[in-house]
């Protein structure tokens, strides 16, 4: 993969706007196609507020997935570190199984703030020429990996005329495979997966059926899905920090509805303290943080995960503050080099129109300056 080209402006292929509108979706953990019956699920436990002071807003609706990559809310959370911050404040919940619904949520008012993956915080900005959302922080990098049956794939370059699966077409794993195979010389039709390779569209919740009947020769996918096929005979054959700078890229951002950014700054400060201390607690408190996100996901889908899936799961994901802006460009870049983006000289047009002023790091700084820690960067893409 590329490093990032500068702050170049996007627009959507015609062709392709109806299908990624619907169909971007959290590259944090699964992100899978939303299950018809509910794109959300509320908290029947949301907090009813903590001791101390009530901040400008009575309640702050947060959204997030149940999945491993998103464990800072599932950690802070259990934890009672958001509430800490919040006081009198109350949280609401809402776990979603997809981007496109989370955004939808964001922009409805019925969450606030939310834990989501590089693609669907790209297409909800740019869909809504900048006005819906800003990203402010950072929580996860990493825990994407190419996992394939080694009696079909014995090499990166034995891929071709292989079936390799991502979550969903559009999806942060989809480019990054689409980007990677363009980069290898394969000819692949973004739309249609069909090529050289065939990638395949197919939801991590049946990923791992598909792998036992032999429909799928192998994912690119984030964990735990990753970490699940391995224990079915799977070999990972690459693990896609490798093909990045310094190893990290975006995987998780936070962000935030304008409106309420605007209107409450201190609960939305409040927020970003709570994160900034849970992923302090998770780095210090490996295990017990790591329980705790197992917990929160048996909660949610019944079921905990099972330590030959959660421990090199958990192991591969790297919590932190920083929202690696420019691997964010680059996420864009490679978008293009898919063939699910293109650009058009300097100008922004359609659906996507650009990713100038998606960031706005102000309260992160603030927190992080508090703490004695040095600023992060928004690589140009700044509120201007």
């Amino acid at each position: 993969m590329n490093r990032p080209r500068g702050s170049k402006q996007h627009v959507l292929l015609p062709s392709l706007v109806v299908l990624l509108c619907a169909a971007l979706v959290s590259g944090c953990g699964y992100g899978s196609k939303a299950d018809k019956s509910s794109d959300t699920k509320a908290d029947a436990s949301a907090s009813a507020g903590g001791s101390g002071a009530k901040l400008s807003a009575d309640t702050v609706k947060i959204g997030y997935f149940s999945n491993l990559t998103h464990g800072t809310p599932l950690v802070g959370l259990q934890e009672g570190l958001f509430q800490k911050e919040l006081g009198a404040t109350q949280i609401k919940t809402q776990v979603f199984n997809a981007g496109p619904a989370e955004i939808e949520a964001l922009n409805a008012g019925s969450i606030d703030i939310g834990w989501i993956g590089p693609s669907p915080a790209i297409n909800g900005y740019t869909k809504s020429d900048g006005q819906s959302l800003k990203i402010i922080g950072g929580s996860a990098s990493g825990g994407v990996k190419l996992v394939v049956n080694p009696e079909k794939v014995s090499s990166l370059d034995d891929l071709k005329g292989k079936k390799i699966a991502t979550p969903q077409l559009g999806n942060t794993q989809d480019v990054a495979l689409l980007n990677y195979l363009a980069g290898k010389g394969f000819k692949v039709d973004a739309a249609s997966g069909a090529g050289d390779v065939s990638v395949v569209r197919t939801d991590n919740k049946v990923t791992p059926d598909a792998y036992k009947q032999g429909s799928i020769d192998g994912a690119w996918v984030p964990e735990p899905t990753a970490s699940k096929l391995v224990t079915l005979g799977a070999k990972v054959l690459l693990n896609e920090k490798d093909v990045w700078p310094d190893k990290k890229f975006v995987i998780t951002n936070i962000i935030v509805s304008q409106k309420f950014l605007k209107e409450h700054p201190d609960v939305v400060e409040a927020v970003l303290r709570g994160s900034v201390n849970t992923n302090a607690f998770i780095k210090a408190n490996p295990d017990k943080a790591k329980a705790d996100a197992n917990e929160a996901i048996k909660k949610e889908a019944g079921n905990a995960l099972e330590p030959a899936i959660l421990d090199p799961a958990w192991a591969d994901i790297d919590f932190l503050d920083d929202p690696l802006a420019s691997t964010l460009q680059s996420e864009a870049d490679h978008a293009v080099t898919a063939g699910l983006l293109k650009i058009r000289g300097n100008q922004a047009a359609g659906a996507a129109g650009n990713l100038n002023g998606i960031y706005d790091l102000t309260l992160l700084n603030k927190v992080l300056a508090a703490q004695g820690r040095p600023a992060v960067a928004d690589a140009g893409l700044g509120a201007k």
